[in-house]
């Protein structure tokens, strides 16, 4: 029963602070107040609305919003969601554009697992359709994945990568943002030596911890300071009897975020007090930039206690990665395996959670690799977000990642499949 009662405190805090806000708005908003002449029964009412919404998130998984997509004719054709590999922990799931002759470039994009939905890389998804076939990796939230499934650490994540990536055969370029950035080196290094004809054409890291040593942050700093028994203690909890994984240690969406949140708490403390402000007055739309942005950072998710805890201690602790002595399944993947793969390493100049040199510790992993097959950007004036989903990356970084693939889309011998420019120019 390990903190079974805690968990199930904090859904209970989260349940009322929505029923109060609701009940707030609902009260508030009664026609009758319309003859008193006080502005109190406005903000009543515009901080019940603000406040039902926030709590009511934090347990909904966000919807992707990618519905059409304009094709080459000028048409919006219909987008739609194909799981294709379905796994306990995990899917690989495809946005299948209809009606439209199908891209020579299939891109993999492998989402994060650390406390957000897939769906934060929406507008990833969203800028690479029109180009591409996408596929995505779709957490499941721990939750609601019974107990009898077992675990899931940062090796069943990788196997889970490996998994995909043979699906999707050799003709595959890879993207990883931020998390899964040494897991999906690792997932293409393990394939590299074991079963090179599922390797991808290409591998695009963006903004991840390959050696969080080499330029710390606060999040690293944190790492360090905390002992495993510490952070076991604080922050793993049982899943309460709400859910279908009532009993799994998890890390909790929740207490997540409340560390998010108290890491710029004045920041979200005034953006919560404008839009009530804003609410008050009758500025405030429904899809206006706080929605939009909180509806999706307040949506979290629960992680499984060893994927969380293995992270801490071999990504940060014991830097199994950077060292080159991660083992999978009993197997040390070795990076210098990988001498095929471009890869390609992007990294923004003010990422205050994976440090510019955190991820561009990869290329000196390549020994393997040649020159001609390794590249780096470093987005000058970008922080996280930005080198994946904002105007940095659909000016600057999606053109460059898109060029990377074609220039290193050449069949490749001995393996049989047919390199992307190829396919273009037969379409042609």
């Amino acid at each position: 029963m390990k903190n079974m009662a805690t968990y199930d405190l904090m859904e209970t805090i989260r349940n009322t602070n929505e029923w109060m806000g609701a009940s707030a708005r609902a009260i508030a908003s009664y026609p009758v107040w319309g003859m008193v002449p006080h502005p109190m029964f406005k903000v009543m009412s515009a901080w019940g609305r603000v406040t039902e919404r926030s709590f009511a998130r934090m347990v909904i998984k966000p919807d992707w919003g990618v519905r059409t997509v304009v094709g080459d004719d000028g048409r919006d054709h219909i987008v739609e969601r194909v799981t294709e590999v379905a796994r306990p922990f995990g899917d690989l799931v495809r946005f299948k554009v209809q009606n439209r002759t199908e891209k020579p470039r299939r891109v993999l994009v492998c989402a994060p697992m650390s406390g957000h939905y897939a769906t934060l890389l929406r507008s990833t998804v969203a800028s690479l359709l029109p180009d591409c076939e996408v596929w995505v990796t779709d957490w499941h939230n721990a939750r609601d994945i019974p107990v009898s499934e077992g675990k899931f650490d940062i090796e069943d994540y990788t196997l889970y990568l490996m998994d995909f990536m043979r699906h999707l055969g050799p003709d595959t370029h890879v993207i990883a943002v931020c998390q899964p950035v040494p897991l999906a080196l690792a997932a293409t290094a393990y394939l590299a030596e074991l079963e090179p004809e599922s390797q991808p054409r290409t591998l695009t890291l963006i903004g991840g911890p390959i050696d969080p040593d080499a330029n710390p942050t606060e999040v690293t700093d944190f790492g360090r300071r905390v002992t495993m028994g510490q952070l076991e203690h604080l922050a793993i909890q049982r899943v309460g009897f709400k859910y279908p994984g009532v009993g799994r240690l998890v890390y909790p969406g929740l207490l997540q975020l409340a560390s998010f949140i108290s890491m710029n708490a004045e920041r979200h403390a005034t953006a919560f007090a404008d839009k009530i402000s804003n609410e008050a007055k009758g500025e405030a739309r429904e899809r206006d930039k706080h929605n939009r942005f909180y509806d999706e950072y307040l949506a979290v998710m629960d992680m499984t206690a060893e994927f969380y805890l293995s992270t801490v201690e071999r990504i940060f602790k014991d830097r199994e990665i950077a060292r080159n002595e991660f083992v999978v399944d009993g197997h040390k993947v070795d990076f210098g395996k990988i001498t095929r793969v471009a890869v390609k390493v992007v990294e923004g100049s003010k990422d205050d959670i994976s440090a510019p040199g955190q991820c561009l510790a990869a290329l000196d992993l390549l020994t393997g690799l040649d020159d001609a097959r390794k590249a780096q950007h470093l987005e000058q004036g970008a922080g996280h977000y930005g080198i994946f989903a904002g105007r940095s990356w659909r000016d600057n970084i999606r053109p460059l990642v898109m060029d990377f693939m074609d220039s290193h889309s050449d069949p490749l011998p001995g393996t049989g499949a047919r390199g992307h420019l190829s396919l273009a120019s037969s379409n042609s």
